[in-house]
């Protein structure tokens, strides 16, 4: 005789609350902070150093910190007998808010910088919804921002629809950084892709040409591309042909990026299992169908972290550029130490930490992006 099944359920159990020493302060301080003896140490010894570091940078970077004024009085102690130069309270806020355009703008015309804010608020409404992956029509937006938006922004900046024009060389600041940089990487990841698959190809020239263009590139530093491209460059024109040192300067960067961008993407064509190329080659697929639809989607996914460091490198190293006479965010702020209105002590110290600090955050927002888009394409699968 069958027996009859007393203890199934007819409803599904309540979920139970996440245990409290994980979702809580004092849970997450227990894991991440003191779970074994090293963290313990570890924690207290950095502890320690916060506490001696900390209440001097607080007292130099904000409590004494002078934020407003005209001139260098404001930066320097006052005693009986009047401005001691080698003296100082805290940092010189009131330089970099003197000078902030400047860090800006550079030397662009005062009366003209509407332009660059304009470039700039189309820049950032192109490139917001590029960055989200669940923004529509991401095509036309690529259209736009990568085709349509340089041609724009060159004839705003530089000077066209009637507009007056302003030389490369008035151009500085964080401006410069940003075009540099924007410029760096929308070419640098596609010609490195093509590089990487140029290295890859059955060939013998394609890849030939490839091998030396990125070792060549890659053995040399950036500051020796740059002052090829500013001096030898010129050498390969026809006579009564010149080059804008800006430009010299953004094939320089590009090339330069281009090559390590290619190793980069490289790693990841060799990441990826011989049986997805057997597969594709199984569908009929050809080369460039194979390559676009399958391998490289999962090649540059699993490169995410070099890609973006690629760019984080690129964005610093665009102060270099101060060899060819361009003067870029650290540029610009290095050169108005020179200004005798402002001369003390930490003046060069306040005008450097301003600096890194927007480094800083331009790079810091770009790994969390990184961070953001690993975890939005990640399959679950673990190697």
């Amino acid at each position: 005789m069958a027996r009859e099944i007393t203890y199934v359920r007819n409803e599904m159990l309540a979920p139970l609350p996440p245990p409290i020493s994980d979702g809580s302060i004092v849970g997450w301080v227990r894991k991440n902070l003191l779970a074994t003896p090293k963290d313990i140490v570890l924690t207290i010894l950095g502890l320690a150093v916060l506490a001696l570091i900390l209440p001097g940078a607080l007292n130099f970077l904000f409590l004494d910190a002078a934020w407003f004024g005209a001139d260098r009085s404001v930066c320097a102690t006052v005693a009986q007998g009047g401005i001691q130069p080698d003296g100082w309270k805290g940092a010189c806020w009131a330089f970099v808010e003197s000078r902030f355009s400047q860090f800006i703008f550079g030397r662009y015309p005062l009366e003209e910088r509407w332009r660059v804010i304009l470039v700039a608020i189309m820049f950032v409404a192109l490139l917001v919804p590029m960055l989200i992956p669940k923004a529509p029509r991401k095509g036309l937006n690529a259209l736009l921002l990568f085709i349509v938006f340089p041609i724009v922004a060159f004839f705003l900046l530089h000077g066209g629809f009637g507009l007056a024009i302003v030389e490369t060389p008035l151009w500085g600041g964080l401006m410069v950084t940003l075009i540099l940089s924007f410029v760096g990487i929308a070419v640098s990841l596609p010609l490195g892709i093509l590089l990487a698959l140029g290295r890859r190809s059955d060939m013998p020239v394609i890849k030939m040409l490839c091998v030396v263009f990125i070792e060549v590139v890659r053995g040399v530093p950036l500051i020796t591309v740059l002052f090829m491209a500013n001096v030898m460059l010129p050498l390969f024109m026809p006579t009564g042909w010149t080059i804008d040192n800006f430009l010299r300067a953004l094939v320089g960067v590009s090339l330069f990026a281009s090559a390590y961008m290619a190793e980069v993407v490289r790693g990841g064509l060799q990441a990826i299992p011989k049986g997805q190329y057997e597969g594709a080659d199984s569908l009929g697929l050809s080369y460039w169908q194979k390559t676009r639809l399958i391998i490289l989607p999962q090649a540059v996914k699993l490169v995410i972290p070099g890609i973006v460091n690629t760019f984080i490198g690129l964005f610093k190293d665009t102060s270099l550029v101060s060899i060819i006479g361009m003067f870029d965010l650290l540029g610009i702020v290095r050169l108005n130490f020179t200004d005798a209105s402002w001369a003390t002590p930490v003046t060069p110290l306040t005008g450097l930490i301003f600096a890194g600090f927007v480094f800083w955050i331009f790079c810091f927002g770009m790994s969390r992006y990184s961070a953001f888009m690993e975890r939005h394409l990640d399959t679950g699968h673990k190697r």
